[in-house]
């Protein structure tokens, strides 16, 4: 991801920052029509407080990629929370795929393909580094979903 890329991203999301709440229900609404099987892992959930926290988190990531050293560990650690919520690692490719729709249908005429692109990378990037800590490719050799406590001295 290359600085053209962030300005893009930041650019862009910055356009989806004033329709937040429309962008974060068609996000849920296509994310449930596509990927019906992730639903109950919102099930106790208040989808507007969900679509609240998802466009924070979006925004911080957004803000932050000029600095992926502060980021990359935070979304580190909500990766790892959320394999308690059920999350399975093919997870991220669903919502990835939401995500991208969302911001085409948002953006309408300045979702460019550039513009898909440089979210394309940057969703990529980061699901990959989120998976590689939720799931340690260890442990997805082994089966399992997280790595057995004793490993961690092996």
């Amino acid at each position: 991801m290359d600085s053209t890329q962030i300005t893009l991203i930041q650019d862009s999301f910055a356009k989806v920052v004033p329709i937040k709440d429309a962008a974060a229900e068609i996000f849920y609404n296509d994310l449930f029509e596509t990927a019906p099987e992730v639903k109950p892992y919102f099930k106790n959930s208040d989808m507007k407080e969900q679509g609240a926290k998802l466009m924070a988190t979006l925004g911080v990531v957004v803000n932050g990629l000029r600095d992926l050293d502060k980021i990359v560990p935070v979304a580190q650690d909500l990766a790892v929370k959320h394999v308690d919520y059920g999350v399975k690692a093919e997870d991220y490719d669903k919502v990835g795929g939401s995500l991208l729709r969302t911001l085409e249908k948002g953006l309408g005429e300045a979702w460019t393909p550039e513009v898909a692109e440089a979210w394309t990378v940057a969703y990529t990037t980061l699901a990959g580094v989120m998976k590689d800590a939720a799931y340690p490719p260890v442990a997805m050799a082994a089966g399992g979903g997280k790595k057995p406590f004793w490993k961690f001295w092996a």
